[in-house]
Order: C-alpha cells, then structure tokens, then sequence
C-alpha cells in the first residue's frame, strides 16, 4: 500500500512538473510555440537569462553613455555571441528532453526510471545553465569599472521604471 501511494505521488509530482513548465523562452519567440508544458518556472528562469543577455547588449548598446573603451566593447563582443550561442544551445536541448519525458508520460504504463531520468536531465540543463549565464554576468561586469557599473545599473532600473510605468502624455488645456 505505502510503494501504491509513493508511487501516485511520484506520478503526480511528474505530471505537475510535465504541465506547468513552459518550453518557450523569456520572450515567447514566434518560432517556438507553447506547448502542453507551459507555467512559471521556467519562464522566471528564462526571463533571469533574458536579463542576462539584456545587460550585455545595453552595455554594448549604450557604450557612449556608459564612456566604454575601444578594448572594453571588444571584450564584451565575443563574450556576448558566445553567451548567444550556449543559450541557443540550452534552448535546443532543453526542448528534446521536455520532448523525451513527454513521449514518456504518454505511455499508460509508462517507465517511472526514464521518466525520473527525464526530470533529472531537465533539472541537470537548467542549473548547467545557469551556471554558464552566471559566468558570462561576472566576466561581463569584470570588464567595467565601478562608475561604469553604477551607470549601467541606473539605466537598467531606468529602462524597467520605464517599461512598468509608461509617462503618460497629458493634454494641453486651451
């Protein structure tokens, strides 16, 4: 009876995580539709990452503003291309292991080790990572000087102000 509801459990835990993790990125992409998995893990840490790859291209971005070097902007460039490709990468493994313990879970019967293996693997991508998106942060910043890292923060709080509280344009009285 307790290996019945241990099990019930396991699957239900399985059957949470399957439908209430979304496949799709940070910003929903056009090319990568919404699938049975869609929720909010995922996309807040998707959306940690999008911030990630957000500060990088507001350095790059805004390099005047920030007084950027020629030697800063051409540090960041290649750390930046490389952080696009690892989370294309990410992206694209990711999505085949959803894939997998999807195919899985449609099984009646299905295998409760592969499936565990599954949300392992899932599990496993996400925190490699992040791991990666943290590094890429640190050599990034790395790069700047500390007046050049106060900027950057508050154009990043400016932009988010901003995007949360869009200045609302009053009309002239006659």
């Amino acid at each position: 009876m307790k290996n019945k509801t241990v099990s019930s459990t396991i699957v239900a835990v399985a059957a949470l995580m399957l439908f209430s993790v979304p496949v799709t990125a940070f910003s929903q992409p056009k090319e990568m539709e919404r699938g049975p998995m869609a929720g909010m893990h995922h996309m807040e840490m998707m959306d940690h990452m999008g911030k990630m790859d957000h500060m990088v291209n507001m350095c790059l971005e805004h390099a005047d503003k920030l007084e950027l070097t020629d030697v800063q902007i051409a540090a960041m460039k290649p750390i930046h291309r490389e952080m696009q490709k690892k989370l294309v990468r990410f992206k694209a493994d990711l999505k085949i292991e959803e894939i997998s313990l999807q195919e899985e879970l449609e099984i009646k019967a299905f295998d409760m080790e592969k499936a565990s293996a599954s949300i392992k693997k899932i599990a496993e991508l996400i925190t490699a990572n992040h791991l990666e998106m943290l590094k890429v942060m640190k050599d990034v910043r790395a790069t700047l000087t500390d007046e050049q890292f106060k900027k950057m923060q508050k154009l990043e709080y400016t932009k988010i102000y901003d995007k949360k509280h869009p200045k609302r344009i009053m009309k002239k009285q006659p």
